[in-house]
């Protein structure tokens, strides 16, 4: 004899929703911790703080490091975005709609940087770029253009990734139209095909522009005296200090990144390609 339970659809339902909430609880609260403790009075954190200050704000602004390695992340992440998102646009508008053969290999090929960890891929461009000096008889480690170089490397394959989404979902119609009605190759790709890619060029450029900002496996290994990135500077100070102005600076950047993706969000919806 069976019996059968009564809200069984609102039970359900109800699990899901706490799960949920669990997921964002686990996801966020390491967040909210790092931007409550960066308010903490005390050097030495303990919970409850005694007192709530902008102090550490103050210090990590009075640390010349913070506030150069913050424009060399600046910099660099800029440079990433403009030299690596063309790229793997190209790339990526070569696969989908390109007739050739290895298209899926090469898609792979590009996406594998991915796969590798950072502090691998760190030493082996190290190691690279040491043996392109003795070749070429030439700086390239512990430059602003091999960190450039090495950080391009990951934002090709985010390109490609985003980009490839995009044409996948992108209905043909229009372009054909637009050739029917005599409109060049060329015409119908600046004013049909590129507008329908919006959307994922600029998840794309976005993505690319955060990895590099916020990387250390890479920069940790090919940045050079006087040219280190934010979150090296952020390392070199844990190695004397712990205090919250480590807790401010990564708030700092935490503003910054969550400004850029809902702007981003507000005139392309990443939900599309993301």
């Amino acid at each position: 004899m069976f019996v059968r339970m009564r809200g069984g659809p609102q039970l359900g339902r109800g699990l899901l929703q706490t799960a949920v909430g669990i997921a964002y609880l686990i996801i966020f609260a390491p967040v909210l911790m790092i931007v409550l403790t960066s308010f903490f009075s005390q050097e030495i954190i303990s919970f409850p703080p005694p007192a709530l200050t902008w102090h550490w704000y103050a210090n990590a602004w009075d640390k010349p490091e913070f506030l150069r390695g913050f424009f060399t992340s600046i910099q660099v992440a800029l440079l990433v975005a403009s030299i690596g998102v063309p790229i793997g646009t190209l790339a990526a508008l070569a696969i989908v709609r390109g007739e050739f053969w290895g298209r899926q290999a090469i898609s792979t090929l590009l996406l594998a940087p991915l796969a590798v960890p950072g502090v691998v891929a760190g030493s082996g461009l190290y190691m690279f770029y040491v043996m392109a000096e003795n070749a070429l008889d030439r700086d390239i480690k512990a430059t602003t253009e091999g960190l450039v170089a090495a950080h391009i490397l990951l934002a090709i394959p985010w390109t490609v990734r985003l980009v490839v989404a995009s044409l996948q979902g992108l209905d043909r119609a229009a372009e054909e139209a637009a050739a029917n009605l005599g409109a060049s190759p060329l015409t119908v790709f600046y004013r049909i095909t590129l507008p329908m890619m919006r959307p994922g060029i600029v998840a794309a450029a976005m993505f690319s522009f955060i990895q590099s900002f916020e990387n250390l496996d890479l920069s940790l290994l090919l940045v050079g005296p006087g040219r280190i990135t934010l979150p090296v500077a952020m390392l070199n100070y844990l190695e004397f200090r712990i205090d919250p102005t480590l807790a401010a600076v990564a708030t700092v950047q935490i503003v910054i990144v969550g400004v850029l993706m809902v702007v981003t969000d507000r005139f392309v919806k990443l939900s599309r390609v993301v």
